[in-house]
């Protein structure tokens, strides 16, 4: 009898200590708000009826990765992790069997964050619908699919390390900084890489191509970064896609729709404080104006396109149709984005924020080459603005990427 009640007592207590160790419902949606400040869905989402299970095709300049399945199922996604493998992994891309993740995974980003905060995401994740979908192999050129070599870039390239608050900074600006350096890991898209497809730190927020778009500079360069957005503009833009300088498409978009328009108005005030008070990274290109002839043929592809929605001023329609003048993304050095909205059109993001619609035309099969960049090199150099001579090769290549 003495053995059974030992054994009851025993078996009560580790039932016990499994019910305390059940999350609260602060901490899952703690966890929630985390998921969603990272867009974590953005990445390990291929079919929006299975929410994390993975599957995504990832894109990179050495080959194609697949995210992985980050539902609990036990055998194909996490529910047999442990905290400490889950911790391990986010911060540095190390998986539970020792195997390194490729930095496609943002881990050097990731690796800021505090173990309280990996933990919270961890049990939110715990909270999905398992969902059975084994990941797929990376698909990456000879020798980049070799798992060994990422010893040597996380020796060259990989610093470990929680985010270090500046304490003669405010409160917010250290959260805006742990959010765009680690969580948001906002330099993934907008920072340069170097060959090995780590950042040039030195060089950080200044501008990237991703994808056949540029992630415009979110440092305090004067002309095509920050300076002339003030936190106020910042923070509209993050929360709704749209402000009075810009509309966000692309890749951001999707950043905006599924991440920063659901993140907390302090959380999203505070990045705006701390991008504005980054200086510029690198000094801006100078620019040559395109010659009188080239400006004259675009200027009449304008009028005959353009003006109608964008006003012979360029000023436009704020958060209806972009204006033109001093656009920050539109003088950038790399033309990729805007010859990606003159060819592909473009859809005004609608969210809680900014739900009404709009759209620009599609202009591929109507313009060519020469004719796209003429009227490219128009508005990237009237009104005030400057912005580096695009050639017709350069939007004949644009035209043969994917939209």
């Amino acid at each position: 009898m003495r053995t059974i009640l030992a054994v009851w007592l025993l078996c009560s207590a580790v039932a016990s200590a499994a019910v305390a160790a059940e999350p609260s419902p602060e901490l899952i949606a703690y966890g929630k708000s985390l998921v969603e400040a990272g867009n974590c869905a953005g990445c390990h989402t291929a079919d929006q009826a299975k929410p994390f299970a993975g599957g995504k095709r990832i894109d990179t300049p050495f080959g194609a990765i697949y995210a992985p399945n980050l539902t609990p199922d036990r055998e194909t996604g996490i529910g047999a992790w442990l905290d400490a493998d889950f911790t391990r992994a986010v911060r540095t891309g190390t998986a539970p069997d020792g195997s390194l993740y490729y930095p496609a995974f943002p881990y050097p980003y990731f690796t800021h964050m505090t173990k309280d905060d990996t933990l919270a995401i961890r049990a939110y994740l715990g909270t999905l619908a398992p969902v059975v979908s084994r990941n797929k192999p990376p698909e990456l050129r000879w020798p980049f699919g070799h798992r060994g070599l990422m010893r040597a870039w996380n020796f060259l390239f990989f610093t470990p390390g929680l985010f270090e608050p500046d304490q003669s900074k405010s409160a917010a600006w250290n959260r805006g900084g742990y959010l765009v350096t680690g969580l948001g890991h906002c330099g993934a898209c907008h920072t340069p890489k170097n060959y090995f497809g780590a950042d040039k730190t030195a060089q950080a927020l200044s501008g990237s191509e991703l994808g056949g778009w540029y992630a415009p500079r979110l440092d305090g360069a004067a002309r095509t970064g920050l300076q002339s957005w003030s936190a106020d503009d910042i923070t509209e833009y993050l929360q709704s896609g749209r402000n009075a300088k810009s509309h966000a498409d692309g890749p951001m978009a999707e950043v905006i729709v599924n991440s920063t328009s659901k993140m907390s108005d302090a959380d999203v005030r505070a990045i705006a404080e701390y991008l504005k008070s980054l200086p510029p990274a690198r000094r801006e290109t100078i620019v040559t104006p395109p010659d009188e002839a080239e400006m004259k043929a675009g200027q009449a592809i304008y009028a005959k396109f353009c003006v109608a929605c964008h006003e012979a001023d360029g000023s436009g329609a704020p958060r209806i149709y972009p204006p033109l003048p001093a656009n920050a993304l539109l003088q950038s050095i790399n033309p990729s984005s805007t010859l990606r909205i003159i060819l592909d059109g473009a859809h005004t993001v609608t969210t809680p924020r900014a739900p009404n619609t709009g759209e620009m035309p599609p202009y591929a099969k109507q313009l060519s080459d020469d004719e796209i960049a003429a009227v490219t090199n128009y508005i990237r150099n009237s009104w005030g603005n400057a912005g580096p001579l695009v050639t017709p090769a350069q939007v004949a290549k644009a035209r043969g990427q994917e939209p």
